[in-house]
């Protein structure tokens, strides 16, 4: 195993982070250091698991068991932040509506999951990085 199975999630989820800071500023027009966490464009999660899998896919190749793991597990955690992310973030919502008249602010983060746009956007940022990545190992 190379060092390039360790690195290439971490970088994805830097670079997926650095972006989604970028996009966010820009929208804000200021530097959005409250925006930073989870939903927004690209998604992190997506950056993260189709990093290892497009990794996987040029070193090892598409028929190697490890991609088949690799791509299902990134199924599963890009439905979880399209749909059940998208949930609680409807939830904090109706909660800082409860809770409007008892505090200043709302103090549950209501932006939580991911739109397909979004998860669109981490896979791209993820298989860039993998290609880079094996690229270079």
């Amino acid at each position: 195993m190379t060092l390039s199975y360790a690195v290439t999630p971490f970088t994805a989820w830097l670079v997926a982070g650095g972006l989604k800071f970028l996009v966010n500023s820009t929208r804000a027009g200021k530097p959005a250091f409250g925006l930073i966490g989870y939903g927004g464009f690209p998604s992190n999660h997506s950056a993260i698991v189709s990093s290892m899998c497009a990794l996987i896919a040029f070193l090892e190749g598409v028929d190697h068991p490890a991609f088949g793991v690799a791509l299902t597990v990134a199924f599963i955690v890009m439905l979880d932040a399209s749909s059940l992310r998208q949930q609680v973030g409807k939830q904090a919502a109706s909660i800082n509506r409860l809770t409007e008249q008892m505090a200043e602010r709302n103090i549950h983060r209501e932006r939580m999951g991911h739109t397909p746009l979004e998860i669109a956007g981490g896979v791209l940022v993820g298989i860039a990085v993998g290609a880079f990545v094996a690229y270079f190992s």
